[in-house]
């Protein structure tokens, strides 16, 4: 199997990450936006990038969650940002997902097009029934990004982890396959 490019969509390729490709994702995660929304999702430096991408690669060649992909534009090859699922712990057949867009390509639709493509990939590839979405309450640009892709709210959740601030998480859910569907 090609696991260098897992996915085309109009105007993304979505694949496994390359070892040149640590500066890029750095530079895109040290972002203020991202830092705000997801500080637990920052790299402290591009040694760590690369030590994430060499991980991300890993479970993808070997075909197991965590399983996180690079995003680039077709036009130009450019690593425009990063999508990925992991595990619901002690819960099968159910992912949180996450992705990144970097700022100068934000607010462009990329972001719903990386969250429609990876959802049906995961799906088809895992047999994922279940994905969520978790937003730090404030982050209505995510908030939107999951609504357009069919995710809907269901919860608000204190004390979690990976909220720094305390305002609370936004949890969203979306099935496999959709209603219509079954």
């Amino acid at each position: 199997m090609n696991t260098e490019k897992l996915i085309e969509t109009k105007r993304l390729i979505i694949r496994k990450f390359r070892d040149g490709d640590a500066p890029k994702l750095y530079e895109n995660h040290r972002d203020e936006e991202v830092k705000k929304w997801f500080p637990n999702e920052c790299y402290a430096d591009p040694k760590e990038a690369q030590e994430a991408i060499r991980f991300y690669a890993d479970c993808v060649d070997k075909g197991h969650l965590p399983f996180v992909l690079g995003a680039e534009l077709k036009e130009t090859g450019e690593l425009i940002g990063d999508t990925g699922v992991s595990e619901v712990e002690g819960r099968p057949f159910e992912v949180e997902i996450g992705y990144c867009i970097g700022r100068e390509y934000r607010r462009r639709g990329y972001a719903a097009e990386l969250l429609e493509a990876i959802s049906v990939y995961i799906f088809s590839r895992f047999g994922v029934k279940t994905f969520y979405g978790r937003v730090i309450r404030g982050n209505e640009a995510s908030v939107k990004v999951l609504e357009k892709n069919a995710y809907r709210f269901i919860a608000k959740e204190f004390g979690a982890e990976d909220d720094p601030y305390g305002r609370g998480m936004l949890v969203f859910r979306k099935d496999f396959p959709p209603a219509q569907d079954r």
